[in-house]
């Protein structure tokens, strides 16, 4: 296994500073999700400019939907057929408009 490269202290800390920032982005789009003030079709669209939202996997995005849970969820994945390791930003044209199609019942 190969070692990771070594960081000054500066690169870092810059590291954990980017970290820190994409989980709470990543926390206040699952909580915007959640109270329903950013659909699903919204948070798609804004994952092609938003690196966090890119990012997320999808199937954490689904979980973050009000009435979904983790049941639920990896049912949607398995009948729109996409991996649970998926990442937002990895979905195809297809897969996004059958995902839609499927959580809009």
């Amino acid at each position: 296994m190969p070692t990771p490269p070594s960081l000054s202290p500066e690169q870092r800390a810059a590291a954990l500073e980017k970290a820190a920032r994409i989980r709470k982005e990543r926390a206040a789009f699952k909580h915007q999700l959640k109270d329903g003030s950013l659909t699903l079709a919204a948070a798609l669209e804004l994952a092609e400019t938003n690196e966090a939202l890119a990012k997320m996997r999808v199937l954490t995005l689904l979980e973050s939907l009000p009435a979904l849970g983790k049941v639920k969820a990896r049912r949607i994945l398995d009948l729109v057929g996409i991996a649970e390791s998926r990442r937002v930003q990895g979905l195809g044209t297809h897969q996004r408009v059958e995902l839609l199609r499927v959580t809009q019942r």
